[in-house]
């Protein structure tokens, strides 16, 4: 690595703060590569640039629909070649998820987010998750659905709904995506990202690390990211749980430093993205965390399920908040007749919102 490079990646660009999309692998590269201070140090100033260092923002993630999946991802215990014991079931009503919906912004989440495992949704689903977007934003919250793969005019049908946010996550680099699922191509969720970003719905795309991919699936994974046209509104970063009964059960824990790593990373190559911590939290410890935050993650979600996937609870959450000095950040905004969700506390919470 040459010292000119060192020096435009990782001393020039805080100073710059701004976003790009046309970040080379080389220099994706020489960034994970630097020592671990000068790194941090770096994110940091860029996190500092464009958010409150202090602050953080909170998703709620409720499966509304589980199980049945017929796509083969190998890290996902809700497919229907893999056996795992999970519970199938159909669709949420519309009820449920409001109650749902209100107990997480009794939280303090500002976001709310649908899964349901699809493929992708025929027309007829989508009428009932339409109502279900309606309800999180009269309650003031704002919505995001993940739902697979998307057709012609289906995101337009989702806008018009009001959805704030669509995820559909690339999950690894090009090159180690047919090893982890088949059933769909790395093409085939660009596409849907981009009906998504042409519906005018704002895009929120991640993965997962530890996939037992390469350090360098890592690089061209966040250089994907990076380099789409352009940045993803909100980027979640997961750490794999391995599911026992999924092709990935023996997967060995993601070392904790390159973790951060690629946190560092994400935050200096997409400075204006919210980076949230999602699966795999209950294996990190408090001090894990609170590297990922100061290397720039500034969103994590709320619950003690995401989908099917253990979560820590929020009270656990409150009390990392307390000993960081981290608030909540809150809603930009709020509809009639709805008020702000007080931060949480360390007082006992409301009861987990139903997961089905």
């Amino acid at each position: 690595m040459s010292s000119a490079l060192q020096e435009k990646s990782v001393n020039e660009y805080p100073a710059a703060g701004q976003p790009r999309s046309d970040w080379t692998l080389e220099e994706v590269k020489a960034l994970f590569e630097q020592p671990f201070n000068d790194l941090l140090n770096a994110a940091h100033q860029i996190h500092r640039r464009h958010y409150d260092p202090n602050e953080v923002q909170v998703s709620t993630l409720l499966s509304i629909k589980t199980g049945r999946c017929p796509e083969d991802c190998a890290y996902c215990p809700q497919s229907i070649r893999y056996d795992t014991g999970l519970a199938d079931h159909p669709l949420m009503p519309l009820e449920e998820v409001r109650v749902a919906a209100e107990r997480a912004r009794a939280q303090g989440a500002t976001r709310f987010c649908m899964g349901a495992s699809l493929r992708g949704p025929k027309d007829r689903d989508l009428e009932p998750i339409v109502e279900m977007i309606k309800t999180v934003k009269d309650l003031g919250m704002e919505a995001c659905v993940t739902l697979g793969m998307l057709r012609e005019g289906q995101a337009e049908a989702l806008a018009e709904a009001g959805l704030d946010y669509y995820n559909h996550n690339l999950d690894t680099s090009e090159a180690h995506y047919p090893s982890i699922i088949t059933t769909r191509t790395y093409a085939d969720r660009l596409e849907t990202l981009q009906r998504v970003r042409d519906a005018g719905v704002k895009v929120c795309c991640g993965g997962i690390l530890g996939l037992g991919e390469t350090h360098q699936d890592r690089i061209e994974f966040l250089h994907t990211l990076a380099t789409l046209p352009a940045h993803p509104e909100s980027v979640p970063i997961n750490r794999l749980v391995p599911i026992p009964g999924t092709p990935l059960q023996d997967e060995a824990a993601l070392d904790t430093l390159e973790f951060v790593r690629a946190i560092a990373v994400a935050r200096i190559i997409m400075p204006k993205t919210e980076l949230r911590l999602s699966a795999g939290r209950t294996d990190f410890s408090d001090e894990m965390q609170a590297l990922c935050f100061f290397a720039g993650a500034n969103s994590i979600f709320y619950g003690d399920k995401l989908l099917t996937t253990d979560n820590p609870g929020a009270n656990e959450d409150a009390a990392l908040f307390e000993r960081l000095g981290l608030s909540v950040r809150a809603a930009a905004a709020r509809t009639a007749g709805t008020t702000e969700a007080p931060p949480p506390t360390r007082t006992e919470a409301p009861a987990d919102a139903p997961v089905s």
